[in-house]
């Protein structure tokens, strides 16, 4: 993998696309504005380990300006941005992450009536971690908020265990039939990373969410990082399966899944895939429209990503692409057209009988 990707600029269409659908909206304070932090002190977590963030801290004179402009930022973000709610809020800490190439910063917003509480994330706009939202928005079973304004990326609080905390601390306490329920997740999830292109799928990239159904407990497994949407060049990074810190989840795969259902969850998601890009088609084609001629990759990444895909799926159209937006294009309209050759050739098959 790329040790350093680089953030890529907005460009006319995806701007234009982010307007229509009300993702472009002015906010006011800006990313650059919180690196103005005059203080910070690591953060550390319950085991006393640090958490690689750093709670920052501003000057008196910006600190009560920037507390009110993130207090409105939530009132955007999460209700009609009116200044009704905000007398009820607090800023109780904003955090900065060295870590990674988004480098965010993570706001708790905590609500002083009833000490209910929620973050949210702004980090620096980058185009390629855009489609990935949106196309999680659209391809997954997950509806996401964010906004954009200018070079500010403003995203909702993903709520989950980390992948890392979930397989250290509590996969080994889960049942039989748990454990043969998240196998089932992880393999539709590693098909919707490897379809959409969504890379470094790797523990601490994810989260885990429980979900408690009458009788028993039901795991999903969640996105939470889309910095490597459609960059890399290896297809094996777009697959969350070959990565090591997913080795005991994937070992899981192998003991409670045999072949025949493993292949069956896979058309699962394929299937359920296909539906949602025919139930969003009008607003994914415009979204991909945008990336056809977009640079959010190197060429080197482009020229062997479509070779290894093509050899994968022996369609030649994969060969004349000449960006990731076209290979993404290529990739869903391949999902899409499998499945309706599927349910036409059912719709035949019913008829003759």
């Amino acid at each position: 993998m790329s040790k350093k990707k680089p953030a890529f600029p907005v460009n006319e269409k995806l701007m234009a696309y982010l307007k229509e659908y009300n993702r472009y909206i002015e906010v006011p304070v800006l990313y650059e504005d919180l690196l103005r932090f005059s203080g910070s002190v690591s953060v550390y977590d319950e085991n006393d380990e640090d958490t690689l963030w750093i709670r920052v801290y501003y000057s008196e004179y910006e600190r009560d300006e920037i507390d009110l402009s993130l207090k409105k930022v939530y009132s955007i973000l999460h209700s009609d941005g009116s200044d009704y709610i905000i007398p009820y809020l607090n800023v109780d800490a904003i955090d900065f992450c060295t870590f990674g190439n988004s480098k965010p910063f993570r706001v708790k917003i905590r609500n002083i009536i009833n000490d209910n509480f929620t973050y949210f994330y702004v980090k620096q706009t980058d185009a390629s971690r855009i489609y990935g939202l949106e196309l999680e928005h659209m391809l997954s079973p997950y509806n996401l908020n964010f906004l954009v304004h200018k070079d500010t990326l403003i995203e909702e609080h993903i709520l989950g265990i980390p992948g890392d905390v979930f397989i250290e601390s509590y996969l080994e306490d889960c049942t039989t039939i748990e454990k043969a329920q998240i196998a089932k997740e992880f393999v539709k999830f590693n098909e919707r990373c490897m379809i959409r292109l969504l890379g470094d799928m790797r523990s601490y990239n994810y989260v885990i969410v429980p979900i408690h159904d009458f009788d028993h407990v039901e795991y999903k497994i969640r996105a939470i990082d889309f910095d490597q949407q459609s960059f890399e060049g290896r297809l094996n990074i777009y697959r969350p399966q070959f990565f090591k810190e997913n080795n005991r989840v994937v070992d899981m795969v192998r003991e409670r899944l045999n072949e025949d259902s493993i292949t069956q969850y896979k058309l699962e998601e394929r299937s359920i895939m296909a539906k949602r890009i025919l139930s969003w088609e009008k607003r994914l084609n415009k979204l991909i429209k945008a990336s056809l001629e977009d640079k959010i990759s190197v060429q080197e990444n482009v020229d062997r990503l479509k070779m290894e895909i093509f050899e994968l799926t022996h369609d030649y159209r994969f060969k004349s692409c000449k960006s990731m937006g076209a290979i993404l294009n290529l990739t869903l309209s391949f999902v899409k057209k499998n499945y309706e050759n599927v349910t036409m050739n059912e719709i035949i098959t019913r008829k003759i009988r």
